[in-house]
This record gives structure tokens, sequence and C-alpha cells, in this order.
């Protein structure tokens, strides 16, 4: 597939082990094409770090229009503070929560092994990653009977906002995957009037909006590397955004605070990883975007391990589908109440399709 440009820079990046659960630092690398190119000016955050997650729910959203009255004057959520870079190095500070998440029992059956060697059958016929990405996404991802949450596959960000820091001089991102709730969701706040880019395509009354995940695929035999580099450049997307968000409303996810996840796969291996932004220590008016390494699992060498990878992966995006549809967000602030938001309805109402009886 035609994908977009990444920085020579990236491209060289080593491969993460796959077999360690504890993976080892990366070298810092940044987006930025020219690393020759003069400096950007400096320019003052606007944000203040908070000591608890914002979670981007519709009703937290509807907040924004309220909110935005008192932000002072020349608060601009466009501000993109200062240069950024995009690097692999430190882990979140809620890794130990990650994890805990991902180890949890499941709640529902695992599907026969029958459905593993059909799998299987599958990856190893795929000549080419758009048929990688047909004959496996079925498997791996989740489907849900619900109108105003979608997904996309290799959609380019046509509303991604140029030059903002993590994107100087490349095309807009295009993952292979990404899901989220579209934009009429967002009934009470025109999101796409406050935010740049929250909405990932133009003229699209249906685009998916502020999403927290996306995923790249590789064919046979092609390079893993790229695909990682790729997610990296994805996840720098969805946190600049998630960040300009609650740069709106006055709040910011807590220091190295992970919200964004983006996986790698080419059918035999899976690979999640976290992703968030965080001032420099050298330098706080410089940000740096964080791409982490969570787990990585074969997904065709036994039974076992193609059960808990498609576990993992199925209940990270099911974890992303509940916190947006949740009727009960965590509020933005302590002084600030939720609201109720016409037309939205909880929770149980949405029910996720299961694959004949298992996920």
């Amino acid at each position: 597939m035609e994908k977009k440009q990444v920085s020579p820079e990236l491209l060289q990046a080593e491969l993460l082990p796959t077999q360690k659960e504890q993976i080892p630092p990366l070298q810092k690398r940044q987006i930025d094409s020219d690393d020759d190119a003069k400096p950007q000016t400096k320019r003052a955050r606007t944000t203040q770090l908070t000591s608890k997650p914002v979670r981007l729910t519709r009703k937290n959203l509807a907040l924004f229009d309220k909110m935005g009255q008192k932000k002072k004057k020349n608060s601009n959520p466009s501000d993109d503070s200062g240069s950024t870079k995009t690097i692999s190095t430190t882990p979140p500070t809620n890794l130990d929560d990650i994890r805990k998440r991902y180890a949890a029992p499941r709640a529902t059956a695992s599907p026969p092994e029958s459905v593993y060697e059909g799998y299987i059958n599958r990856v190893e016929g795929a000549g080419n990653e758009a048929t990688m990405v047909i004959e496996t996404s079925g498997k791996l991802l989740k489907e849900y009977n619900d109108k105003g949450y979608s997904r996309a596959f290799n959609r380019s960000f046509t509303n991604a906002l140029p030059n903002a820091g993590y994107n100087d001089g490349l095309s807009a991102p295009q993952p292979d995957f990404v899901e989220g709730l579209e934009k009429q969701e967002f009934r009470l706040f025109q999101v796409a009037d406050h935010i740049p880019g929250a909405t990932l395509y133009k003229d699209d009354p249906r685009s998916i909006t502020l999403p927290q995940i996306a995923g790249e695929w590789k064919g046979p035999a092609e390079d893993m590397r790229e695909a990682r580099v790729q997610s990296a450049y994805d996840g720098a997307a969805l946190v600049y955004v998630r960040n300009q968000a609650l740069a709106y409303i006055g709040g910011s996810d807590p220091p190295g605070h992970a919200e964004i996840t983006t996986f790698t796969t080419d059918g035999t291996n899976l690979n999640l990883y976290a992703h968030f932004a965080a001032p420099s220590e050298e330098d706080e008016d410089i940000l740096e975007y964080h791409q982490y390494p969570i787990l990585s699992m074969n997904l065709i060498g036994t039974y076992q391990g193609y059960k808990d990878g498609r576990r993992k992966l199925k209940d990270q995006l099911k974890e992303y589908w509940k916190q947006q549809r949740n009727s009960g967000p965590h509020p933005v602030a302590e002084e600030v109440p939720s609201l109720p938001a016409p037309g939205i309805e909880p929770l149980d109402v949405y029910e996720a399709y299961e694959d004949d009886g298992y996920e």
C-alpha cells in the first residue's frame, strides 16, 4: 500500500526484540526531516500538568464551550508549545496499570483450536500486505453494533494540522487502521471548530474524531521496523490532538501518562505500544513524543500464543470503546461537574459483536 513519508532517521532505528518482556530503551530520534534546520522559536507552554488522567468522552467534550470562555485570551489550542521530538525511551508512568489491564482474565470463551488453524492458513496464504490486512483483521479486531463508532483502513489524515512539530515536513499520517467516535457524536460541541485536526478527515460529517488507537500491517517478508516507525508517527499524531483538546479545556494528562495505543502486525507477530508526550529533561519548552513497547507476541507459534495475542488486542480495543461510550466519565477537574448530554445512551445499550459466542 502507498504509505506516508517517514524521515530517514526513523527508518534507521533498530527493530525491538520480540520475545523479551522487558525491552531496553531505544535511542532518541526526531521526526523532523532536517536535523540542521534552524530551530523554531520557543513558545511558553499553555497547559498545566495535572495529577489525574482525563478521558475524552462525549460528555467531557460537551463542556468545551462553557469552559473555553473562561480561558485567557492568549491561550491557543493550536499552539504546539515549541519544538517537538519523537523518541522511544522511558516507560509511561502508568506502565504497571497498563500491564495489569492486559493480564486481566478474559470474561468470554476463547476461540476453538480450529479457528487458530484457520488463521495460520490465512496468514501463510497471504501474498501481500493488502491480502494480509483482509485475511487477519476480521480475526484480530472487534466489531460493534454501534452507529456512532466506526473504523477506517489506510485512509490519510487529510485534516491533520501541518507543521505541528511532530510532523514538520512530512506527509499526513495514514495508518492502516484507526477507530473511534464519529464527528456527529460530539453533538453539543463542534469539535472541528475549536481543535485543529481533532476530526481526521476533511469534509466528512462522519469523520472519526479524537481516536485513541491505530494499527499498522506488513505483508510477508516485509520490514517490521518500518511498521514500528509508522506506528510511532501515528501515535504522535493521536497524542498531539488529544493534548490540544485537553489544553482547550485547561487540563492535561499527568506527566508521562499514556492513553494512546498503537499496534503493528504481519499476521505472525503482534506488537503493542503506548504513546505519550512529556517536556524534555534538557529543555522544558521542547515536547518529546514517546513510543514504548508494551508487549510482543507470536500469533502462529502456538495455540496459546494466538489466544493470548488476540485477546490482548481485542481487550484494548474494547476498553477504548467503553471509555468513549461510558455514560459516567471522569470529570476534568474537581470543580467541574459532569453535564448530561442529550442523545447519549448508557453503555449497556450498545453491544459489541462476538465471534460465534467467543471473543
